[in-house]
């Protein structure tokens, strides 16, 4: 009988612990990073309690951030993440630390319809480059390349490339945010924050004085359509993605599809359908009919990056060098 693996998807306020026996996930555990010292004080409460009576040798652990020399240090809470510290904290043989954004590219190939609510007409991917992007504490991008059988992740740093407007409504809103940040990002406006951010440039614009929101406040009255800020807050959020989206997909030559990962997209997939999000990933001039053939979608799942990282480790089976 194989032992089973222990898996992990570390985030700035949770940290959810599986085991994986083969390909299947068993006693899943959701913990909350400020009730723990560190990663290894929380996996050893899912070890003698959930999973008790098992000892797993190996580890796949994902969290959001940079890796370097296999540690991620957590840019929102307490935890360092290391591979090392963790194997000889748990008596481990094997412990891989990946960036939250690479399990979920590893998860592409492995999602199935039920997983993914489509923007735009529903199109065959062709085989190649696929791309995840994703709104959530910060902006998450990478891709899977798929070279002959072998398929290799490349992750980015694209949320602090430089966000443009397309009209001059946008021009202004981008130019209150400049005055503000200097550096007006992808990140500044499409995350969680970044929505706050765009809700209060907006008013600025407009010389409005609106009432305190954060997020999930914003998404609410926009659904509800009884704020109008909220609404245009959201329009352009929707906007903006499909931009970006759009850049990424010429950039990666993604032609293999488009994907939405992160906490706040699954939050108005209706909305998103309905939105200027897939015009104006297509509005690229001569490259539309390009980018008209490329699928786009949100992930639903609710642990993609699980699905990500039982999808690595099947790869790592086949191939042991990886």
């Amino acid at each position: 009988m194989t032992t089973p693996a222990l898996i992990a998807d570390i985030g700035a306020t949770n940290a959810r612990f599986a085991l994986l026996e083969g390909t299947e996930l068993a006693a899943a555990e959701t913990y909350e990073v400020s009730d723990y010292a560190s990663p290894i004080e929380a996996a050893r409460e899912f070890l003698a309690g959930p999973a008790k009576g098992q000892s797993p040798k190996r580890a796949l652990i994902a969290a959001a951030g940079p890796v370097d020399s296999g540690r991620i240090t957590l840019t929102n809470a307490a935890w360092i993440v290391d591979s090392e510290r963790i194997a000889k904290g748990l008596s481990m043989t094997d412990v891989a630390v990946l960036n939250d954004f690479e399990a979920l590219a590893w998860s592409l190939p492995a999602l199935r319809p039920a997983d993914i609510v489509t923007l735009g007409m529903a199109r065959p991917g062709e085989r190649g480059t696929m791309a995840v992007m994703g709104p959530g504490t910060g902006f998450g991008l990478a891709a899977m390349v798929s070279a002959g059988d072998a398929e290799v992740i490349v992750v980015t740093e694209g949320g602090h490339a430089t966000l443009s407007s397309e009209n001059r409504r946008e021009d202004a809103i981008i130019l209150a945010l400049r005055q503000q940040f200097h550096h007006v990002s992808v990140e500044r406006v499409l995350s969680g924050s970044g929505l706050m951010q765009l809700y209060h440039a907006i008013a600025r614009v407009d010389g409005q004085t609106v009432p305190e929101r954060d997020s999930s406040e914003i998404v609410a009255h926009a659904l509800a359509d009884d704020c109008k800020v909220s609404r245009e807050a959201l329009e352009l959020f929707c906007a903006f993605l499909g931009s970006v989206a759009g850049n990424i997909a010429l950039t990666l030559g993604a032609r293999g599809g488009l994907f939405i990962g992160g906490g706040i997209a699954p939050r108005f997939t209706d909305f998103l359908r309905a939105s200027a999000f897939r015009e104006r990933f297509e509005a690229k001039g001569r490259l539309s009919s390009y980018l008209a053939r490329i699928p786009t979608a949100v992930i639903v799942h609710p642990t993609p990056a699980f699905v990500g990282l039982a999808h690595l480790a099947s790869v790592r089976a086949r191939s042991p060098g990886r």
